[in-house]
């Protein structure tokens, strides 16, 4: 029956009573509810009970209060059933109702009438339960006895406990009694005794005065106790003495206790005589070479005494943080007596609490976080490579560079403090990573202004035009920038150059179409001609009438006028001036009555032209000034900022100004005059002001401390930079260090242990001597005591306490003594050391036997009496070895005083000249460490050593451009660098070079001007007439071209395809033909170039003919298909590679392309032939970014460190640094050391070491309660006491004051039990198993296994077996553990049998572990049993029959019977003996390996024996 919860009392007002209801139902066991009928009504529960009703104010005084959850414990009421992963489990807890005021408990009752009370009891999952899992047996020991009844024994002991309800462990002792093949054991000879016996001692009793317990001489009593066993009783006769005491106390001046007391008393313990069946016996039957001892002087037991805990310490936790760990507080104790005589021994001096458990009632933590500086300025240099020569002039570098800033740790405060200037702390302090203390940045280059070329020199114009002053003008050209490259004019060169001149001209007429000569009179003779004028400056067009004339028939016929030659000269000089000229041809000779023609000097015309000067002046700028204030309009507003944090702030609108001066090309400064003011650049722009920025800093940290101990130091506080000044800003402040001494120290403590002599041997007193049976002389072993105190550095008394924390260990005030007895042997006193003969020798000292001793044989056995005693000599030779290897070759890092982390690239501080150290031991003549000092040695020993420097990868310089690869319109130019040297020792890698010729090529587009190289032609000479053919020809061409426009060159340079012809037939008039002046060109054909599109060209009658002559035609049409119609079209060049300034060794840059216009027969022509085209969409040039070879940066070399151990061949000490940015781009790799170490000085380590618990031993006795002891020597080792080299004993003194103080007496005595002969007593502890963890399928969910450890019975007579105490077994928890797995094995079967054991995965034969259920068969057995004659088992499990004979099957494939094999003569066999037994095992294995075969035999099939182990019987 299962009960629910209380309901809500009913009743009618509060405080009354009434009743409370809850719901009762009955429960299978499985857990599944069925009806009330299926229980017990006398189980049922009641469902109704009286209560009290509570009133509604009565709620807030009470409240439920429960446990946490205690352990998953197995179910009882569970059934069992086979576990699979888990099983079901309850926990429970606590559940109280207390007053909330003071938590005092009271009824449930109370707390129930507001709520239903807690769950004490919830289901929970455990593991599946864990048997219990043993080793496989010992084997068995030897017989406890000879003869008579003895016992055998063999044990086990536990691999791992039963956890979560497993089967317990199973007896760990098998026994069994010796000679157990027969039924009785042998009698034991006459001449041997059936029992031996053994004396038994019992424990030493409590140290104790005389007359505070009873003394006297030990009886036996041969009686049974009420559990049967044999006891003994002690009585006692009473004496009682004066109380001996021997101490002093001894007081300073102020009182203080300056040593301890120590007071002797004596222990007794029991004797008796066991019989090896476990019986007791008389004393007199046990023999003992020496008396037994049963008392002894001993030291009183005094505890140890501490003073008051201190008061608790400040929390640990005093604040919130996401951590929920509680926090923690200790108070401490000290030490005012130590424990002595083995009383209770010291408690700990120190304590540890939780604090402050529920955070939220704490405030939030103090929080750390990196702040870092502004960015120093941006620098190029770290990029450059080594073999860079922009290293001498760094300011001109411009382009991608780095900038770096510091880090340094602030407290964060809750209050609205400005961040940048919370003072630094300790960078340790700051456990977040660092922020990113470099990055890349950008320095403008003040780029190469692309210019357009220089137009042509302009006409001699007045400055002014609208307001001409005097007769001097300028003749100007100009340049522009090209838009596309987007550079400031600031830093383009100017783009107007002027020359004076005289008589300038504003406004000048040019002839744009003449029309024909129209004739005053008749057919030739003087006319009229129009012609069309336009004026340059206004545009404004005018016709003008001039006279001209027309040739008669028989008049000489003059050609037009060629065009002016360009002037020789574009500007005079004293010694040359310019001159062009023109020529004009006779196109007709006269006749015999014509007009004349002129002269061959009439024919040619000269004029001077460039007669201004060649003086060029141009306005020169200098570079604008930095921004100013403008004083004129902000004198009233006033100019004060507050400081920024950032550079790129701006405060109001300045000025800025610069110089404009008028500059003579290729001189000095001249006149402004001889300048155009028109053109004049402005002198003064306003622009943005930059606001001033001071400096800021931290404010100072606080100070370091000063050193805890009493040694003197320093103190140090510093502050940082955050942001440096800037425009004028106020300037940093010179001391960001401060260091100060610490105020003087106090002065070290300096105590010492004072002892003073021996007092006399104190032995247990006679009386108690005497009623314990003793002898009566007054001798043996006792105890001699001294005084101990401690004293100061001036002597004086001082208290204990100060000895015990400054003095190290305290000496020893009691020790063992010894008063000889009149039997004992006798000595002289030890004579003196012999001398010694230099260190590694020994000294010696002897005594010898005096009086009756010289006869004692037991006085002669030097093992027990030594005569003769040696020691070491006193040696004071050391020397040195050197110890490991050597240090890296350490460089001096820069000085790093606050600590910062300063960035630096690899250079110059990864190379040079260092020093590398190895560590020196000091040995002493023995091979033992001592220290440095008495080797007058620092501790190490250095050398000098380099580093050798990286080397880049060096190339050569560029080459020059080579010429552009076409004459004309676009081309590549290119340049190349070589490889000299491959990098080394982490230098820059290389660019990806050609693998052939290993080189970079850079490539740039060129575009060579068509007009260039041009074919200049003369004047067509006069037709001559030259029979058979009229051939007119002019002067051979010339190209002319290249920077000097006249200069005649060769060939080859112009387009041969264009050269023009030298030679052509002409005609020559006579004197009545008509005469033509030469054609027109052609006119253009459309873009289009459609068919029927036609070009016409014309000329004009010079001389009409006479009588029936005819002009020819006047005009010609050619239609433009097939001629020169040729379409044009603009072709881009491919990106040119990235183009940096001079001056910047990567980031943003331009690339360029190039346009071409491209005639559709594929020549490359003038880029004006595209004109018609429009202009081009397609940008020319296009930002772009070179990558920057990034090098690896890094901090500093942080400050060594301590040594890591303060003593030993292990110490050394460490620096190290951090990589701030990785290499990338081809920069320089980071180095492979980011942490250096080198030796520290050895020193010798002393430690206490713990010997092996030696045998247990009985003083005095066989058997019982005795004592194993082991030994404590201080050694010295080179930090570790496994070695190498192996630990070396040395004195004890110099272990004293080491951190690991010297062990207590009782770690070094332990109680242990010597069983007597026939007693049952527990084996020793078993080894602790390997740690073993809870896995599922080899997986574990745990980090900590366990281990176990055993303690077996062992029973040497069958008569104590009752008497055995129980088996024992403990566990421990574990780190390291590993998953292990259990599985049955197999043997192989032999008659029927096999064996079938456990195994754990790492090939341990166990008990448990296993699952039953699973466990194989280990016997076979055939159904239906063998019983026919001569059959037997076989191993496949069914019958056959021996050898001889073979088998019969019935219908159903069972034996029916054996017959024997015909024609083989074997032995009869004995039916009677063989019929349904297995066969000997010599028959079955010489046939084991055979099998059958089908024959047939009559109506059956009989099997015969064959090698075919897998065929069947078949019926």
């Amino acid at each position: 029956m299962l009960a629910g919860v209380w309901g809500v009392c009913v009743a009618n007002d509060c405080g009354s009573s009434g009743l409370q209801s809850r719901s009762v139902w009955c429960v299978h066991s499985e857990g599944w509810s069925t009806h009330q009928s299926n229980c017990f009504p006398s189980d049922r529960p009641p469902h109704q009970r009286v209560c009290v009703k509570m009133c509604e104010w009565q709620k807030d005084l009470f409240e439920w209060r429960f446990s946490p959850w205690g352990p998953c414990t197995p179910s009882p009421l569970l059934p069992a059933s086979r576990c699979v992963t888990a099983q079901r489990g309850v926990q429970s807890r606590d559940v109280v109702c207390v007053q909330r005021t003071n938590g005092t408990t009271v009824s449930q009752h109370v707390c129930e009438a507001f709520s239903a009370g807690p769950e004490g009891e919830q289901a929970c999952l455990l593991p599946c339960p864990i048997d219990c899992v043993v080793s496989a047996f010992t084997h068995w020991s030897t017989c406890s006895r000879t003869c008579g009844s003895a016992l055998q024994q063999r044990t086990r002991h536990v691999l791992a406990a039963p956890l979560y309800g497993g089967a317990d462990c199973p007896s760990l002792t098998q026994t069994r009694p010796c000679n157990h093949e027969k039924a009785h054991p042998a009698l034991c000879p006459s001449d041997q005794q059936e029992y031996s016996y053994s004396l038994w001692v019992g424990p030493w009793s409590p140290c104790r005065l005389k007359g505070t317990a009873p003394v006297g001489k030990t009886t036996v009593d041969f009686g049974f106790g009420l559990d049967g066993k044999k006891t003994v009783k002690a009585s006692y006769t009473i004496k009682r003495h004066a109380e001996i005491n021997y101490h002093q106390n001894h007081y300073d001046e102020r009182g203080h206790k300056v040593s301890w007391k120590i007071t002797i008393g004596y222990q007794t313990r029991q004797l008796r005589c066991t019989r090896s069946d476990g019986k007791n016996a008389m004393l007199s039957l046990c023999d003992h070479d020496n008396s037994p001892v049963n008392f002894r002087s001993c030291v009183m037991p005094r505890d140890c005494k501490v003073s008051d805990w201190s008061q608790w310490s400040p929390c640990s936790k005093t604040c919130r943080t996401s951590d929920q760990s509680p926090g923690f507080r200790i108070r401490s104790r000290s030490l005012e007596r130590a424990a002595i005589g083995g009383g209770e021994p010291c408690p700990a001096l120190e304590e540890k609490a939780n604090c402050n458990v529920l955070e939220d009632t704490l405030p939030l933590c103090l929080r750390y976080e990196w702040r870092v500086t502004n960015w120093k300025p941006c620098q190029v240099t770290p990029l450059l490579s080594q073999q860079d020569h922009r290293h001498n002039n760094t300011s001109i570098l411009c382009g991608r560079g780095i900038r770096t800033r510091e880090a340094y740790c602030v407290r964060i405060h809750d209050n609205t403090v400005p961040s940048h200037i919370n003072r630094p702390v300790g960078r340790n302090l700051c456990t977040g990573s660092l922020p990113l203390l470099a990055e890349s940045c950008f320095i403008p280059c003040q780029k190469h202004c692309p210019l357009t070329p220089w137009s042509p020199w302009g006409p001699c114009l007045h400055d002014n035009c609208l307001e001409p002053q005097g007769r001097r003008g300028f003749r100007v050209r100009t340049r522009s920038v090209i838009k596309e490259s987007s550079v400031e004019s600031d830093s383009c060169p100017h783009v107007s150059e002027a020359m004076t001149c005289d008589d300038p001209v504003c406004f000048q007429w040019r002839v744009t179409s003449q029309g024909p000569c129209v004739l005053q009179n008749g057919s030739c003779g003087p006319g009229f001609q129009e012609q069309t004028l336009e004026c340059l400056i206004n545009i404004v067009r005018q016709i003008f009438r001039q006279p001209c004339e027309m040739p008669c028939p028989g008049d000489c016929v003059l050609g037009h006028w060629s065009p002016w030659t360009s002037c020789s000269q574009s500007c005079s000089t004293k010694h040359r001036e310019g001159q062009q000229s023109r020529s004009r041809l006779v196109l007709a000779l006269p006749g015999k009555y014509g007009k004349p023609c002129p002269s061959a000097p009439e024919l040619e015309q000269r004029r001077p032209c460039g007669t201004h000067s060649c003086t060029v002046y141009y306005w020169d700028t200098s570079p604008w000034d930095p921004c100013m204030p403008n004083t004129i309009t902000d004198e009233n507003e006033g100019n004060s900022t507050t400081p920024q944090m950032e550079n790129d702030a701006t405060c109001g609108t300045g000025v800025q100004m610069r110089q404009v001066t008028c500059r003579r090309a290729g001189n000095g400064h001249v006149l402004p005059k001889r300048c155009p003011e028109s053109s004049r650049p402005d002198s003064i722009r306003s622009c943005p002001l930059p606001c001033k920025i001071d400096c800021i800093v931290t404010p100072f940290s606080e100070w370091s401390a000063c050193p805890t101990s009493c040694l003197s130091g320093k103190l140090s506080r510093h502050r940082i930079i955050i942001q440096r000044p800037a425009n004028e800003g106020q300037e940093c402040p010179d001391t960001l260090y401060e260091e100060r001494e610490c105020d003087p120290p106090p002065l070290c403590p300096t105590y010492r242990w004072q002892t003073h002599r021996w007092h006399q041997c104190i032995l247990v007193p006679d009386s108690v001597r005497q009623a314990v049976g003793g002898p009566a002389e007054a001798c043996g072993i006792g105890l001699e005591t001294r005084e101990v105190t401690c004293v100061g550095a001036d002597d004086s008394p001082a208290d204990m306490t100060d000895c015990v924390r400054w003095a190290g260990l305290m000496p020893v005030p009691v020790r063992e003594c010894r008063v000889p007895c009149r039997d004992e042997c006798s000595f002289t006193s030890w004579s003196r050391f012999s001398q010694c003969q230099g260190c590694g020798s020994w000294r010696t000292r002897s005594r010898s036997l005096i009086g009756r001793s010289k006869k004692r044989w037991r006085c002669q056995q030097e093992e027990s009496f030594p005569l003769l005693e040696k020691e070491a000599c006193p040696c004071s030779e050391f020397h040195t070895q050197p110890q490991g290897p050597w240090s890296p070759c350490l460089l001096s890092p820069a000085k790093n005083i606050a600590g910062h982390p300063f960035i630096q690239g690899r250079k110059n501080s990864e190379c040079g000249h260092g020093k590398r150290f190895r560590a020196l031991a000091c040995l002493d003549h023995m091979g033992r460490l001592v220290e440095p000092a008495l080797c007058s040695s620092p501790g190490f020993e250095d050398e000098s050593c380099h580093v050798p420097c990286s080397t880049d990868c060096k190339l050569s310089e560029w080459s020059n451009w080579s010429a552009c690869s076409a004459s004309c319109g676009g081309g590549v130019k290119v340049r190349s660098q070589w490889l000299r040297e491959k990098p080394f020792n982490g230098g820059r890698p290389c660019p990806k070079l050609n693998y052939k010729n290993q080189q970079v090529s850079e490539v740039l587009p060129c575009y060579s001007d068509c007009s260039q190289y041009v074919w200049e032609v003369e004047s067509w000479s006069m037709c001559v007439l030259n029979p058979p053919n009229n051939l007119t020809s002019a002067e051979p061409p010339q190209p002319v071209g290249g920077e000097n426009q006249d200069e005649v060159v060769d060939d080859s340079l112009c387009d041969q395809d264009e050269k023009p012809i030298t030679v052509e037939t002409c005609l020559l008039p006579c004197p009545a033909h008509c005469v033509t002046s030469e054609w027109s060109q052609w006119t253009k054909c459309t873009v289009d170039c459609n068919e029927g599109d036609l070009r016409w060209r014309s000329r004009s009658v010079l001389r009409w003919p006479e009588g029936d002559h005819t002009c020819p035609d006047l005009n010609q049409t050619q239609a433009c298909i097939n001629t020169t119609c040729l379409k044009y079209s603009y072709v881009y060049s491919d990106w040119s590679s990235c183009q940096l300034s001079e001056n910047a060794v990567c980031g943003r840059g331009i690339k360029t392309r190039l346009l071409n216009c491209v005639r559709s027969d594929g020549k490359m022509v003038e880029l004006s032939m595209c004109k018609e085209l429009g202009p081009s969409r397609g940008k020319l040039s296009a930002p772009c970014e070179v990558g920057c070879p990034v090098n690896c940066l890094i901090t500093e070399w942080s400050t060594w460190s301590e040594c890591s151990h303060t003593c030993g061949s292990q110490s050394q000490m460490t620096r190290s640094r951090v990589v701030l940015q990785s290499a990338g781009e081809g920069g320089r790799p980071c180095p492979s050391q980011l942490s250096q170490t080198r030796p520290c000085p050895i020193r010798p380590c002393y430690s206490w070491i713990l010997g092996d618990w030696r045998a247990c031993r009985v003083e005095g006795a066989n058997c019982g309660e005795g004592t194993s002891r082991r030994e404590i020597s201080c050694v010295v080792h080179w930090g570790s006491l496994s070695g190498p080299p192996q630990p070396i004993p040395v004195e004890d003194k110099m272990c004293v004051g080491n951190s690991q103080s010297k062990v207590s007496k009782m770690e070094l005595l332990q109680p242990c039990i010597i069983p007597c002969p026939g007693e049952c007593h527990l084996t020793k502890w078993s080894p602790w198993s390997s740690c073993q963890l809870l896995c599922l399928d080899g997986r574990s969910f745990e980090t900590w296994g366990r281990q176990a450890r055993s303690r077996a019975v062992v029973t040497q007579v069958p008569e104590n077996q009752d008497t055995c105490p129980s088996q024992m077994y403990e566990t421990r928890p574990c780190r390291g553990g590993t998953c292990l797995s259990y599985e049955w094995m197999t043997g192989e079967w032999r008659h029927n049998r096999r064996l079938v054991w456990c195994q754990r995965s790492d090939g341990v034969n166990v008990t448990g572990g296993c699952i039953a259920q699973n466990q194989p068969s280990a016997i076979r057995q055939c159904h239906p049993p063998c019983t026919k004659p001569f059959s037997f088992c076989t191993q496949n499990g069914v019958c056959g029959c021996e050898k001889g004979f073979t088998e019969v099957m019935t219908s159903h494939g069972f034996l029916d019977y054996c017959t024997r094999i015909p024609g083989l003569d074997h032995k009869k066999a004995d039916v009677k003996t063989t019929a349904g037994r297995l066969r000997p095992e010599h028959a079955w294995n010489k046939n084991h390996i055979k099998d059958w075969a089908l024959q047939p035999l009559g109506p059956v099939y009989v099997k015969k024996n064959t090698r075919d182990k897998n065929s069947r019987l078949c019926l």
